[in-house]
C-alpha cells in the first residue's frame, strides 16, 4: 500500500534561498536595532531620515546579503542545471510515496499468487516471501527486495517473474540490457559533455513514476562488460550496480548527470544469467546466486492453462496450444515461456478478430 512521501532529492532547491533584498533588509533592521533605533509599522527600514545607517553601511550591506546568497546557492547543488531540469527535479523535492508491505497476509497472498503462476520459479519467490514478511513484522515504511541474481536456462521465465512480483507489489519496472555495450551509462547515467548525456534508467523510473523503490531487472548479467570513454576511462557495469546496490552508497547516490545526490536504496535489484560462468566475482560474493531448473512439458502447459483462463481464451484455443506443446515435446526450442506467450498472444488475436459475415 502507498504510503506518506519520502525524501528523495537529498539537497535544497536554489529556488528556496531567499531573495538578496530581504536579507539586506533583516541586516539593515538589525543594525538599526543595534544602534539603539526601534522598528516598528511607522518606520521604513530603507528610510534614511533616521540618520542611523550611512552610505558606507549600506555597502557593507549589499556586499554581505550578496556573499551570503551566493554561498547559499551554491550549496544548494541545483544552481548549476538548466531550468528544464530544475523543472523536472522540483516535482519530487517534497519526497516520493513509496510501496510498503503492511501484514504478513499481504506477503503470503503475493507469494501465493505468484508460486501458482510460476511454480518453478519457488527459489526466487521464497526470498521475496521472507523479504515481504519481514517488512511486515518489522513495520517498514518501504519494502526493500534483497538484490538476487537468478540463474537458469534461457526461456523459463527470469524476467516475466520479476515483472510479476511488481505488478504485485505495484510499484514500477524498468529493462536493462548487461550485454549492450553501454550498459554501465544506462544505469549510472551520463555526465555532461557526451552526446548521449542523461539520467539512467533508475534514477529516470523514480523521476517517471515518483516511486523510491521500483525494481530494476538486469538482464544476461554474465555478458556484461566495460567500455572506455574518450579520455581512456574505463566503465564498468559491474562497479555502477555496487555503487547502487550497496546500502551506504545507494542512501546518498550522486548522479553523473543531474550532480545532485539521491535516496536510491529502495530500488529492487534482479539480475538474470542463462549461467553462472562469467559471472562477475565482486557480485556473486553478495549476492548468492539462485540456480533455477529447466522447464518441463507439465510446467509449460500448467502457464499455458492458467494464463490462458485469465485472458479468456476458448477450451478450443489452449487445447491447440497444449497440442502444439505436446507435439514438440523433444524440442528444446519448443520448451519456453516465450514461445508459449507468442502462442497466447496469437491465439488471443485471433479470437478477438471480427468475425466477416
Amino acid at each position: 500500500m502507498p504510503t506518506p512521501k519520502l525524501p528523495f532529492l537529498l539537497t535544497r532547491f536554489d529556488s528556496d534561498v531567499p531573495h538578496r533584498s530581504d536579507i539586506s533588509s533583516r541586516l539593515r533592521e538589525h543594525l538599526m536595532r543595534l544602534r539603539g533605533h526601534e522598528i516598528d509599522d511607522t518606520v521604513e527600514i530603507w528610510d534614511d531620515t533616521t540618520g542611523a545607517i550611512s552610505e558606507h553601511d549600506l555597502t557593507r550591506i549589499h556586499r554581505r546579503a550578496t556573499a551570503y546568497v551566493d554561498r547559499l546557492r551554491a550549496a544548494s547543488g541545483t544552481a548549476h542545471l538548466k531550468p528544464d531540469e530544475k523543472a523536472r527535479l522540483a516535482s519530487i523535492k517534497d519526497g516520493v510515496r513509496a510501496t510498503t508491505i503492511t501484514t504478513e497476509a499481504r506477503a503470503d497472498e503475493i507469494a501465493a499468487g505468484l508460486h501458482a503462476q510460476m511454480p518453478w520459479m519457488a527459489p526466487a519467490t521464497e526470498v521475496a516471501w521472507h523479504a515481504m514478511r519481514r517488512c511486515a513484522q518489522e513495520g517498514a515504511p518501504v519494502f526493500r527486495l534483497p538484490p538476487m541474481i537468478m540463474v537458469g536456462p534461457p526461456g523459463i521465465g527470469k524476467s516475466h517473474w520479476a515483472r510479476a512480483l511488481a505488478a504485485a507489489l505495484g510499484v514500477p519496472t524498468t529493462l536493462v540490457d548487461a550485454a549492450a555495450e553501454a550498459a554501465s551509462f544506462v544505469v549510472a547515467g551520463m555526465q555532461r559533455g557526451w552526446a548521449n548525456a542523461g539520467a539512467g534508467k533508475p534514477l529516470d523510473t523514480i523521476l517517471n513514476h515518483r516511486v523510491l523503490n521500483p525494481i530494476v531487472i538486469v538482464d544476461e548479467l554474465e555478458k556484461a562488460g566495460a567500455v572506455r570513454d574518450t579520455s581512456g576511462t574505463r566503465h564498468n557495469l559491474t562497479e555502477a550496480l555496487l555503487a547502487l546496490m550497496e546500502p551506504k552508497t545507494a542512501a546518498r547516490w550522486e548522479c553523473p548527470f543531474y550532480r545532485v545526490p539521491f535516496d536510491m536504496s529502495g530500488i529492487g535489484w534482479i539480475m538474470t544469467a542463462n549461467s553462472r560462468r562469467g559471472l562477475p566475482e565482486p557480485l556473486l560474493s553478495r549476492c548468492p546466486p539462485l540456480v533455477l531448473p529447466a522447464l518441463t512439458l507439465s510446467d509449460l502447459i500448467g502457464f499455458a492453462q492458467r494464463e490462458g483462463a485469465a485472458r479468456g481464451l476458448t477450451t478450443p484455443a489452449l487445447d491447440a496450444i497444449i497440442e502444439t506443446l505436446q507435439h514438440h515435446r523433444d524440442r528444446a526450442d519448443a520448451l519456453s515461456l516465450r514461445v508459449v506467450q507468442r502462442m497466447l498472444d496469437r491465439a488471443e488475436q485471433l479470437e478477438r478478430r471480427p468475425v466477416l459475415n
